[in-house]
């Protein structure tokens, strides 16, 4: 693999994050044929992880290609994550926390869709924080997670319930058109 190839695949693989992606999908876009190109990434993934001083490494799992940090980080990103919860939240972290809070339980793509932009990385950075949990799967084609919040966001937040939620104004929803809707 030449060196212009192996940074677009590691890009590749960094903007896909915990989703990965697969040989099919390297193949389609890189425009390789995928046997060709088994063998570039069992090489990629060989020659990646031979650099001790990343933290990072290219892992196969799952039928997809992605990078994760070494085991050897994860020590680290916990005490990252579980600073004290003083720390000021970002504007992403508090939408997608109040989208959980007021809308729980819900899915990432459900979430996805009212934010307008991808939240993976935020969801497992609350996670971590603790502010909000896994609260089951939908029975539905994938199995989707669904998440609310914990505990520690109701103390973070010192409510005693949802229902402390401030109200949300009454909105109508209107068409491409500009229609009303009922």
């Amino acid at each position: 693999m030449n060196n212009e190839l192996r940074a677009i695949v590691e890009g590749i693989l960094f903007v896909c994050g915990d989703e990965g992606v697969t040989l099919a999908q390297l193949a389609d876009v890189l425009a390789i044929n995928e046997e060709t190109l088994q063998s570039m990434m069992d090489d990629f993934i060989m020659e990646y992880n031979q650099h001790e001083e990343r933290g990072m490494e290219a892992v196969y799992y799952g039928r997809h290609y992605k990078l994760v940090s070494k085991a050897s980080c994860h020590p680290y990103v916990q005490k990252l994550f579980e600073q004290d919860t003083t720390i000021q939240f970002s504007q992403a972290a508090l939408e997608t926390l109040a989208i959980i809070a007021y809308n729980q339980p819900i899915t990432r793509v459900e979430i996805e869709e009212i934010r307008g932009v991808s939240c993976e990385m935020m969801l497992k950075k609350l996670q971590a924080r603790n502010l909000i949990r896994e609260a089951g799967r939908l029975d539905t084609p994938g199995l989707p997670y669904t998440y609310e919040v914990t505990e520690q966001f109701m103390d973070t937040f010192s409510l005693k319930s949802l229902e402390e939620l401030p109200k949300l104004p009454d909105y109508q929803k209107v068409s491409e058109e500009g229609e009303l809707f009922d």
